[in-house]
């Protein structure tokens, strides 16, 4: 394979992903005593967020590793992160500066430690590093059976050891200096799960499995106090520590409870917190803030400020907890991205900043009562969507959403404004008899106005829709529109046409105000779904074979058939222009086809296949949600950044893997056979003249030629008011050649002292350089070189030439008709059109009456009006041409 197959895309690199926050690691919290300020750190896959606490704004992403996260830990300086067996120390938030390597396992559990770090694999081996030399100062191994290490913390003023619980129920207090086992508590005959350091000396919260919390001193052993928690295992603990007594406890469905120390008893509860078991907990140091991460993909701050001990939500960041089905931007500035997930929700993220992100909430039938009963409980939550559209033209005035749901009739529609779900639910009256049967709405579009929506169902009827009151305007076709379910259906930019495709393989275009039928297109296979490209009226038509045809909505003509793809076609996009059509597959691939040339321009493989794209309408970024991933991820375009050479892919092209935006690169192999990389333009040298019948201008500047009938008037301009002052001293750099091309002056070897002022007239009477290929010419008939010196000449300089040429000034007639032939030579090459007329009226201007005079001179200049006159009227004609065929494709477009 060649190199060119292993450079991946060279349309798209990555850029970075979106709506990503949390994963099931428990969070960091870190603070900055320059900046006087907290931050949370969160593991997110393969790298980890920097957030700050103050407005949960990101603040940095580290560098991908090569393997997920499984778990993270800090100290004042750097964050530690284990990934299978290794662990890696970042600095700054985002680079790796040290690499500890000696586990044979995966790595649990990590405890900076000073200027050591302690780490703890699955068998059970514990070992402590020092930070700066990445060598191992000690290593303990335990028997899994009888202390299988589960969690770990060093007790606050108790030099050189550390606690560690394990999943049989014991506690062990090491001095790791010494290497020894200070003392063995017995336990509570319940695996821990959590060890924290309360605020009080001595004293550690010990989180069990079992959901018993023991309050405990362990320099006595005595157990200070016990709660117990009904809702599974305790997944993480922490402590106010801004004067309240208070211990918050985490649990596995997504409760905190709040437990009173003085009191001892339970005084607030914070119900369904997260959706998912609660990761991590941490009270913010001497402040009322409660820090929470779940495994749902979200971050929430909570503040203590009202009376009863609750937390009240401050500021949170939230993705989807399931991964995203369906993508689009929203709106024409290609800021928001509208994303409908398997969880239900339907969200907006930003890619300017997190804080512009928006949920729009979970679908319901009855939002009154869903509210009345909460989320985890709600009967009457909608399934997932799976398709919607949205348009800005009247969101402020009433809905701009509508969205189709897993296997429902219904169709709802959401506010992007209010944030939230809509007030109708479009639904037509021919079902509301009959409910057994098994119809669900298909696709939906909504016109470019905001005021209309088109919905299909999979019984095959097309139904129109008021956005402004939800009433019913009508259906597509006398019974149906299709023999069976409607795939896929767009309506054009000026709500002129609808066009839909079914499974009966049928594409039909109607009128979108009369319902009338217009034109009907076969497919040779059953279509899967369309994408309409408004501006140029390109309908993309993805096929079950795995073909793409587009249709012209102007011709209604099949106009392009791509294939390549070898499994089902997920999504399409339209780039803002028309020109390229990605689309994504099953096959783990995203191509880029170009309309106008017919060829795939682009291809790269991905480790999980693309379920959705988008492009944005201002064509800077490709957006992609992925198989089984939660986020949404973001290409940039490169033709933006830099010449891209989009070269036709070959047949057998085999596209090479690339790695999602944030996740580790693939290390680049070496290859011995060195080729062009299709990200590189290829160097194209234009030839000065593309063919021969056609006419060349030179590429000189008009200073060049534009002011030769005219320099009369500019010396008279540019008359000197006074003599030129003769400099006292001689100038110290070299002495150049006046001209436009710069050129040093001979050495003059002789004093100016013993020079005579009596002018030689044998040197004013030398022949230029031109004069002499004027006159070699009259033999060789070749002109280039005369022509070449032209070029190179300034206007006064050519002036100059052309009056020497003439018989009284020293030149002669022959050399005279040799300029004229030259002028003809010009015009027979069909090059320098320009400067061969600004010549030749220099020409004329100064020896008009001497060419008059000449019979020959005269015959010569009747031949080089002819020609002139001849490749004029050729020009004009081809002019005439392509104004008519301009003016006839405004009027017929019109």
């Amino acid at each position: 394979m060649s190199v060119a197959n292993k450079k991946g895309s060279a349309l798209f690199s990555g850029f970075r992903a979106l709506g990503l926050y949390s994963n099931h690691l428990p969070h960091v919290v870190r603070y900055h005593k320059k900046h006087r300020e907290f931050y949370v750190v969160t593991a997110v896959g393969k790298c980890f967020h920097t957030y700050n606490v103050k407005k949960l704004g990101i603040v940095a992403v580290s560098n991908a590793l090569p393997e997920d996260i499984s778990s993270l830990a800090a100290d004042r300086m750097l964050v530690f992160v284990a990934h299978g067996k290794l662990v890696s120390a970042f600095a700054r938030n985002k680079e790796v500066v040290h690499t500890y390597k000696g586990h044979n396992a995966e790595v649990h559990l990590l405890l900076p430690f000073g200027d050591h770090m302690i780490s703890v694999d699955k068998d059970n081996i514990l070992i402590i590093w020092d930070v700066q030399s990445e060598e191992e100062y000690l290593q303990i191994t335990f028997d899994k059976t009888a202390f299988d290490v589960s969690a770990i913390m060093h007790p606050s003023t108790y030099l050189n050891k550390i606690l560690l619980g394990s999943s049989q129920g014991g506690l062990q207090l090491w001095n790791v200096k010494s290497n020894k086992l200070l003392y063995t508590f017995s336990g509570w005959s319940s695996g821990v799960s959590v060890l924290t350091q309360a605020p009080a000396v001595d004293v550690v919260g010990v989180g069990l499995s079992s959901g018993q919390i023991i309050v405990h001193n362990i320099k006595y052993d005595e157990t200070l106090m016990k709660f117990q928690q009904d809702w599974g295992p305790i997944t993480a603990i922490s402590f106010r520590t801004d004067g309240h007594p208070v211990m918050a406890a985490g649990s596995p469905v997504g409760h905190i409870g709040l437990w009173d120390l003085e009191d001892k008893k339970l005084i607030a509860q914070m119900r369904n917190a997260h959706n998912t078991s609660i990761a991590g907990l941490t009270f913010v140091q001497g402040e009322p803030l409660l820090i929470t991460n779940a495994a749902d993909n979200a971050i929430r701050v909570w503040i203590f400020d009202a009376p009863g001990g609750g937390g009240r939500l401050l500021r949170c960041r939230i993705g989807h907890s399931a991964p995203p089905t369906r993508i689009r931007h929203h709106g024409q500035n290609g800021k928001q991205i509208l994303s409908a997930g398997q969880d239900g929700t339907l969200q907006s993220f930003s890619i300017i900043h997190e804080r512009f992100n928006k949920s729009l909430g979970h679908g319901s039938i009855n939002k009154k009562k869903s509210k009345k009963k909460g989320l985890q409980y709600d009967t009457m939550k909608l399934p997932a969507i799976t398709t919607f559209a949205s348009e800005t033209a009247r969101q402020s005035d009433w809905d701009g959403i509508v969205a189709c749901h897993r296997g429902f009739l219904s169709v709802t529609t959401w506010n992007y404004q209010k944030t939230s779900m809509g007030v109708h639910k479009l639904e037509p009256e021919r079902f509301e008899r009959n409910r057994a049967l098994n119809v669900h709405a298909t696709a939906v579009d909504i016109t470019s106005c905001g005021n209309f929506a088109v919905v299909a169902l999979s019984s095959g009827h097309l139904d129109v829709y008021n956005m402004q009151s939800g009433y019913h305007r009508g259906q597509y076709g006398k019974d149906k529109a299709h023999e069976g379910p409607v795939r896929g259906l767009a309506v054009d930019g000026l709500n002129q046409l609808t066009v839909s495709v079914g499974a009966d393989k049928l594409i039909k275009i109607w009128k979108f105000k009369s319902k009338e039928l217009v034109h009907t297109v076969a497919l040779k296979s059953s279509p899967a779904a369309v994408f309409l490209h408004r501006d140029s009226g390109m309908l993309a038509i993805a096929l079950d074979d795995f073909a793409i045809n587009i249709l012209d909505m102007e011709t209604r003509r099949i106009v392009r058939i791509f294939s390549g793809h070898n499994g089902q076609i997920n999504d399409m996009a339209f780039s803002p222009d028309g020109r390229w059509l990605i689309t994504s597959s099953m096959d783990c691939t995203i191509r880029t086809w170009d309309l106008p040339s017919g060829c795939l321009i682009d291809c790269f493989l991905l480790d999980a296949a693309a379920v959705s794209i988008t492009m944005s309408p201002t064509g800077d970024f490709l957006a992609s949600a992925h198989v089984d991933d939660l986020g949404i991820y973001l290409w940039s375009n490169n033709t933006l950044c830099r010449p891209v050479s989009l070269r036709p892919l070959p047949s057998d092209y085999e596209p090479a893997v690339v790695m999602l935006p944030g996740t580790c690169p693939v290390q680049e192999m070496e290859y011995e056979v060195e080729e062009v990389t299709s990200d590189e333009m290829i160097e194209y040298e234009s030839p000065e003249q593309l063919a021969d019948q056609l006419v060349t201008l030179s590429l000189l500047p008009d200073s060049r030629w534009k002011n030769l009938l005219k320099l009369d008037i500019i010396k008279k301009r540019n008359k000197p008011k006074e003599p030129p002052k003769v400099p006292k001293s001689a100038p110290f750099f070299l002495p150049t050649v006046p001209g436009l091309l710069p050129q040093f002056g001979a050495a003059d070897s002789s004093s100016t002292e013993g020079q005579s002022k009596i002018v030689n007239f044998g040197v004013l009477a030398q022949k230029s350089d031109f004069y002499h290929q004027l006159e070699d010419a009259l033999v060789s008939n070749d002109y280039t070189g005369a022509v070449s010196l032209l070029k190179g000449m300034g206007p006064s300089s050519i002036e100059t030439e052309l009056r020497g040429l003439a018989p009284d000034v020293g030149g002669s007639l022959d050399v005279m008709q040799s300029f004229l032939k030259m002028i003809i030579s010009i015009l027979d090459s069909k090059r320098d059109f320009d400067l061969a007329q600004a010549y030749l009226a220099l020409f004329l201007k100064l020896h008009l009456r001497l060419i008059s005079e000449e019979p020959v001179l005269m015959d010569l200049a009747r031949e080089v009006s002819t020609r002139i006159e001849e490749t004029w009227t050729n020009m004009q004609m081809l002019f005439n041409k392509s104004l008519c065929l301009l003016a006839y494709m405004k009027s017929a477009l019109l």
